[in-house]
């Protein structure tokens, strides 16, 4: 009884569009990731925004890739993803936010496995490894960082 009541939180909360307090949470332990480090990379990625689009350009405004929902998952994982057996299509990116979160959670803890557990990794989420990108991930590791911060006071 208890596990359905579970499954129909979590299901509520990804077609409710909610912050997903529940799924963060569950994402973290899963991950071993601090849930509102999670959240706050949510909140800075896509404002919160479960069917949040976003496509990312070059310099001559060539679309390069594009990221979707609230980790703003990007679409080259999507093939890894969809062998995998995690996802069907693009669109569960966007239609589950628990599952967005818990996708968004494993690609975190495999940079912080390729590069320790520290801020400049952090900001290889949003920025990628590239040598010529360490202002970018500063840039987003500090972002994410400061909304971190306003959450343990808030939530303490």
């Amino acid at each position: 009884m208890k596990k359905r009541v579970l499954i129909l939180a979590v299901f509520l909360l990804g077609i409710s569009g909610s912050a997903c307090a529940l799924c963060f949470q569950a994402a973290g332990l899963r991950y071993q990731v601090d849930p509102l480090l999670l959240e706050a990379m949510a909140v800075q990625e896509s404002g919160l925004n479960p069917r949040a689009i976003n496509t990312n350009r070059n310099k001559a405004g060539k679309a390069l890739s594009t990221d979707y929902g609230l980790m703003q998952i990007n679409s080259r994982h999507i093939p890894k993803l969809v062998a995998m057996g995690v996802i069907k299509s693009k669109e569960e990116l966007l239609s589950n936010a628990c599952l967005n979160v818990q996708i968004g959670a494993w690609i975190l803890a495999k940079h912080l496995q390729i590069c320790g557990v520290n801020w400049q990794c952090l900001g290889s989420y949003n920025a990628g490894f590239a040598n010529n990108n360490q202002p970018r991930r500063m840039k987003y590791a500090r972002r994410v960082y400061q909304r971190y911060q306003q959450f343990r006071v808030q939530r303490p």
